[in-house]
């Protein structure tokens, strides 16, 4: 569902592949090639959320004022509030990034992770535990997440092949 907020409507790309099972509100941007899975919310009624070019929002996802770089994958069953995450990076499976919180780009934060609030991960750094930890990346997991960016690129445009797949009205519900 996209649904306004007060005076404001998602921006999908027309390029975006944001599924029926999803939920959008109020200032929330969509950028080219990204695709939004099944039971997502993002929302952008406190402030602005962004999901850049050709990022994977995976099921069962909370973005609330989150700022999404390109080619991240976030995982299933994560939550980002009021934080941000630069590009090339992966958001691992169940894990949290709290409010003022910042993951840099070529980064991994790891499954189950928590970023507490105001925590900095620097760029290239993968964070894992409670409090999340860093340590550099390696030369592995950096083509992990390319190798998962381009895996969720194919999977929306064969979800895409299959039709059925809508625009949203211009007359948005709210």
């Amino acid at each position: 569902m996209i649904r306004r907020f007060e005076e404001t409507s998602p921006a999908v790309a027309e390029s975006a592949f944001v599924s029926e099972m999803a939920y959008l509100v109020g200032d929330v941007t969509v950028g080219p090639e990204a695709s939004i899975w099944p039971f997502v919310c993002v929302r952008g009624d406190f402030g602005p959320s962004s999901i850049g070019e050709q990022t994977n929002v995976q099921d069962f996802t909370m973005l609330h004022e989150a700022d999404v770089g390109p080619r991240v994958t976030v995982g299933h069953h994560v939550t980002i509030d009021g934080a941000s995450v630069g590009a090339d990076s992966l958001v691992g499976i169940g894990s949290t990034v709290l409010p003022g919180a910042s993951v840099g780009s070529d980064c991994i934060v790891g499954a189950g992770a928590v970023v507490t609030p105001d925590q900095e991960i620097p760029d290239g750094h993968v964070a894992f535990g409670i409090p999340a930890e860093t340590q550099p990346i390696s030369d592995d997991h950096r083509e992990y997440v390319r190798w998962n960016c381009e895996e969720y690129l194919d999977m929306t445009a064969r979800y895409r092949a299959q039709g059925g797949f809508e625009r949203f009205p211009d007359e948005f519900e709210g």
